[in-house]
């Protein structure tokens, strides 16, 4: 059964660093896209970053630059780090499997990924 687990979430001041972890099981690694999505208190859930199954890495505007997508050489743990963190980063992080093959485009939305972890919480402090 396939199965997504984050961690590494907690408080973060402003301008500060984190790193989040999302460990992977019951699938062949490598031939899936992962993606980190996350969501604010009252508001939709939204792509923030995504690792093709090539290795392609592709971002959410706001935070290029900023955060960075990675994986072991196992493949079976995701990571996102992320530097300069700004209030807008809070929210509760999802790690997310996609469904078949994802593009640029598609692998931003919701709709295109079928397994889900249970989220870990950021919060941002000034």
């Amino acid at each position: 059964q396939a199965q997504l687990t984050e961690s590494g979430g907690g408080l973060v001041q402003i301008g500060g660093s984190l790193r989040l972890s999302c460990v992977a099981s019951g699938w062949t690694p490598n031939t899936y896209t992962l993606a980190w999505f996350r969501q604010a208190p009252g508001k939709e859930r939204e792509f923030v970053a995504a690792l093709g199954s090539t290795g392609t890495t592709y971002y959410e505007d706001s935070v290029k630059g900023r955060f960075t997508i990675s994986q072991t050489t196992t493949k079976n743990t995701m990571y996102l780090q992320m530097n300069t963190v700004k209030p807008e980063d809070a929210g509760v992080y999802y790690c997310a499997r996609g469904i078949g093959q994802t593009t640029a485009v598609t692998g931003r939305r919701v709709s295109r990924y079928d397994t889900w972890g249970q989220g870990t919480q950021v919060t941002v402090s000034s």
